[in-house]
């Protein structure tokens, strides 16, 4: 063998080896974050490349102040397919949250071309919360095309909470079939008399709700805990109108809240979260609902019960709050309060104010940035660690 042979034989098994290494080294990992290529392991708190908190604080630091603010609002749409009035939301408004009703719902087929539009649409630098009310019972949306569960009362008196866990991951995996990666239940409420609860006991709510959430995590779909810290025991529908829960704060904390309390203990946090009633709590706040009370969200919620996850409100267009603010004020309020994604369900006029107010206040100094991007990267991080 000659010299110059010998050396393009050695310069060819450099390559070779620099080809595998190469090879190796850039292994296409489920678990790696690449700009905008998800997916994104599940529950997981590494990515290969970044921590999930280091890649969605390099997402925040790119985001404008528009698009973070987008990422703030959970809005209802009309119709079945993206509309003009959608494509204005998610372009001029930079809408990072969508939540759908039955006027948006004719079948899976219908749906999951809706979803996977609305995705492609959006063209975010993360994947949009997709998500809807599926708690079973009178609460579902299409019934004719989805297969429902019974009411939470009737799952409770079956005293089996398995079949909380069987029913959500049958739910969890229809809705993620159609695109639908977030559901709206399960309900945390104890109360008696609520179809719409596990029952009056807040042990056995909690053993149904865990369940439930074990279902849900197993289909790898976000689930909310609702409706904090609680309205098992109102009398008044806030979808209408305000109403105040006289219960003295231990009580509260002893039956209400437990369900919420012991969740937080027992399951990962990144996984759910936590939507806020528009109910006045006397024992907590007895001047503000819950939904716009620093002292229910965050020295409650955060500081007390050490909960880490996404806050949402309630719908902002029920009567309980609109009595109370312009939809520019109530926004900014349940920002300042504590709340990380504020839902607005059914006119565009008011999501667009309810952004215009946050925008404005932020602007003006009245939203710090500090605080507005403890909630865009606590949005993003959920996304990046259950969106794919």
């Amino acid at each position: 063998m000659t010299d110059r042979n010998g050396a393009r034989l050695f310069g060819l098994l450099l390559l070779l080896m620099s080809l595998t290494a190469l090879l190796i080294g850039s292994g296409c990992s489920t678990d790696t974050v690449r700009g905008k290529d998800f997916p994104i392991h599940s529950g997981s708190e590494e990515t290969g490349v970044f921590s999930v908190d280091e890649e969605a604080e390099r997402i925040v630091a790119s985001m404008t102040d528009a698009e973070k603010v987008g990422q703030l609002l959970m809005i209802g749409i009309q119709g079945t397919d993206v509309s003009a009035d959608t494509v204005c939301m998610l372009h001029e408004y930079n809408i990072g949250n969508i939540i759908l009703f039955d006027r948006n719902m004719h079948n899976r087929d219908q749906v999951r071309t809706l979803t996977s539009d609305l995705q492609k649409e959006a063209g975010q630098k993360v994947p949009l919360f997709i998500g809807v009310d599926e708690e079973g019972g009178d609460i579902a949306r299409m019934r004719s095309d989805l297969s429902v569960p019974p009411s939470q009362r009737e799952t409770g008196l079956s005293g089996n909470a398995e079949e909380a866990k069987d029913y959500a991951f049958s739910m969890g995996m229809q809705l993620k079939d159609i695109g639908i990666n977030l559901n709206f239940a399960p309900v945390a409420d104890v109360s008696g008399s609520d179809s719409r609860s596990f029952g009056d006991s807040p042990d056995r709510v909690f053993d149904f709700v865990s369940n439930a959430g074990y279902g849900y995590e197993r289909a790898h779909i976000v689930y909310v805990l609702k409706h904090f810290p609680g309205i098992g025991q109102a009398v008044v529908d806030s979808h209408r109108a305000g109403s105040v829960i006289s219960a003295p704060r231990m009580e509260l904390l002893r039956r209400d809240v437990q369900p919420f309390s012991r969740m937080f203990a027992s399951h990962d946090m990144n996984r759910y979260m936590v939507l806020v009633s528009h109910l006045t709590y006397a024992g907590l706040d007895g001047d503000r609902p819950a939904s716009l009370s620093y002292a229910v969200m965050t020295n409650l919620l955060r500081k007390e019960l050490q909960y880490k996850g996404l806050i949402i409100t309630d719908d902002m267009e029920m009567g309980a709050v609109t009595e109370l603010y312009s939809f520019e004020e109530l926004g900014v309020r349940s920002i300042l309060a504590g709340a990380d994604i504020i839902m607005v369900c059914h006119e565009y006029d008011h999501e667009q104010k309810v952004y215009n107010g946050i925008l404005q206040a932020l602007r003006q100094g009245r939203i710090g940035r500090e605080r507005l991007d403890a909630s865009v990267k606590r949005i993003v991080k959920t996304k990046l660690l259950n969106l794919r």
